[in-house]
């Protein structure tokens, strides 16, 4: 790079590196396991990854006996050889999700060797402890989702892209791997990125217009290749039909669709939800461009967040689907840009910062540990009741290992941001460690209540209690595919997904107080039931009567 990197008036010693690293690892394993799969993401990937193990079928995903063809399988193959790997310690379904902190951490670690590259040696921690900050990877990071693989493939990408202007070989390596990942896991989004960014780049800078970097773009299309073409080759050959399933149904044909119909309000969903899923590193990030903005010609080092965040904020927003996770690449520059404004960030911005942190933090593990003791000792507070009131039927019990556990993280906490020395990477530092403590409240003293309301256990083992020990099959009505995975991990029951099949047996999800029948007289309700405390998802089991 040939900007000039500051000199860090505050060098990471290698004490300070492993408690750094301590606090990425606990944010990282936290929540990895120890519940069930939750609806509505967790569920259906996990059935994709279940049905994997159990028909050994790895080369189309199918769930519940149906192929699946949404998504190309990486994640769901690094799922399942976790499972199959921890199988003799863990829960298929607790060692399927530690595929998510493999990914997060590769996200991690290229982050933090990016923002070395671009900003100095002392900048990679702070580049990951801003994104492990980030309100938005906290749920998500530890979720079994294929959007982490595809984050730790961008990751990886905008590696290379640092290296591309002096280091050619080593860049094209990288950003054709991280390509490569990132289309095996949520398609020709990631190849779409790349292009954009690799254009983009010598486009606006002239820095970008050397030998170096081209060489690596022709590198990176050669080690992607074989990423890009082997199992959309294998897949064709197995089946054209479930080949242009994939290619034309769930990809092309959706942005062709969407290029007909043109934007609509969701467009603008991420320039509204950015502020609190990048907070506190988007305002960090805004801040530096604009003292920078006379001068971004020279800043290389700025380029390319810049024009990556643009690129990545420019291209979702226009996809055919939006939501709010589909929205983690973008931390990844902005993390990168907010790790930029360490060196300029004035003292009272970063004390106002940090003991915003500090405050919002301490109020929220009061409220957490006053709910939890409200829960346990039933008192009469308006909080513990409106708790019981979104859980109905829970049944709050003291773990000693959780409690132990919350309670030396919030000693520790507290110790902490006591103790932490005073420095611009302060306010980050307290800021990750906050948001790492309520997390470990929340997978702690508030995880049975948590799990109550989002697994599909109990549940199907009561519709399981229920069938007749004899029945040819299940056809399933208004079930999503979260529920179909569920019914085939807990109860080993395959529901058919298209309600015409000539099934003696009706599964129909509905509001509690509807007649989901129209002909009563040729079915007999044989069982009715729904998860605790969910008042939106009620089923009704029929069995066909022969003879009305």
């Amino acid at each position: 790079m040939y900007f000039i990197k500051p000199t860090d008036p505050y060098p990471i010693t290698p004490a300070k590196a492993a408690l750094l690293a301590l606090l990425c690892l606990i944010w990282l394993g936290t929540g990895l396991v120890g519940h069930d799969p939750w609806k509505p993401d967790e569920a259906y990937s996990f059935g994709l990854i279940y049905s994997m193990l159990q028909n050994g079928d790895w080369l189309v995903p199918t769930l519940a006996g149906e192929p699946f063809m949404d998504k190309p399988p990486l994640f769901y193959w690094t799922a399942a050889l976790f499972a199959k790997l921890f199988s003799p310690f863990l829960p298929l379904h607790d060692g399927a999700r530690l595929a998510s902190g493999f990914y997060s951490a590769l996200t991690l670690l290229f982050v933090g060797i990016t923002g070395r590259r671009l900003y100095g040696d002392n900048r990679g921690w702070a580049a990951a402890i801003i994104l492990i900050g980030c309100l938005g990877m906290l749920v998500r990071a530890h979720q079994m989702i294929t959007d982490l693989a595809l984050l730790a493939g961008c990751a990886m990408m905008l590696y290379g892209f640092a290296l591309s202007q002096e280091r050619g070989m080593r860049a094209g390596i990288w950003i054709g791997t991280g390509m490569g990942i990132g289309f095996m896991s949520k398609g020709f989004i990631s190849p779409i990125l790349f292009v954009l960014i690799a254009a983009c780049l010598p486009l606006l800078f002239k820095s970008w217009r050397n030998r170096h970097y081209y060489l690596s773009l022709g590198i990176a299309l050669l080690f992607a290749l074989p990423w890009l073409t082997i199992w959309p080759l294998l897949l064709y050959q197995h089946s054209p039909q479930l080949f242009s399933d994939w290619a034309w149904t769930h990809n092309i044909g959706k942005w062709v669709l969407y290029a007909k119909t043109g934007p609509d309000m969701d467009s603008f969903y991420y320039l509204k939800n950015l502020p609190w899923l990048a907070w506190p590193a988007l305002p960090l990030a805004i801040w530096v461009v604009w003292k920078s903005r006379k001068r971004l010609a020279q800043r290389d080092d700025l380029q390319l967040p810049l024009v990556s965040f643009a690129v990545m904020f420019i291209t979702l927003s226009l996809a055919a689907d939006i939501e709010e996770v589909f929205a983690l690449p973008m931390l990844i520059p902005i993390t990168l840009l907010a790790t930029a404004s360490l060196s300029m960030l004035k003292r009272g911005a970063a004390n106002a910062l940090d003991w915003f942190g500090i405050m919002t933090f301490a109020l929220f593990a009061i409220l957490m540990w006053w709910g939890w003791a409200g829960l346990l000792l039933d008192n009469q507070a308006k909080i513990t009741h409106w708790l019981k009131d979104f859980q109905p039927g829970f049944e709050p019990e003291l773990h000693t290992t959780s409690f132990v556990i919350a309670i030396i993280a919030t000693i520790l906490w507290i110790v902490m941001v006591w103790r932490v020395g005073r420095s611009m990477r302060r306010a980050t530092l307290n800021w990750a460690s906050g948001v790492t403590l309520i997390w470990i409240l929340a997978m702690t003293l508030w995880l049975p209540w948590l799990d109550s309301g989002k697994s599909y256990r109990n549940m199907v083992g009561a519709l399981k209690q229920a069938l007749p020990e004899h029945y040819q099959c299940i056809a399933g009505e208004h079930l999503g595919d979260g529920q179909l995975a569920m019914l085939h991990y807990f109860g080993n029951i395959i529901v058919r997904h298209d309600p015409k099949q000539h099934c003696d047996l009706r599964l129909i999800q509905g509001d509690k107080l509807s007649k989901p029948l129209l002909d009563e007289t040729r079915w007999k309700k044989i069982w009715e039931g729904s998860r605790k405390g969910d008042k939106s998802e009620h089923y009704r089991m029929y069995r066909r009567v022969e003879n009305p």
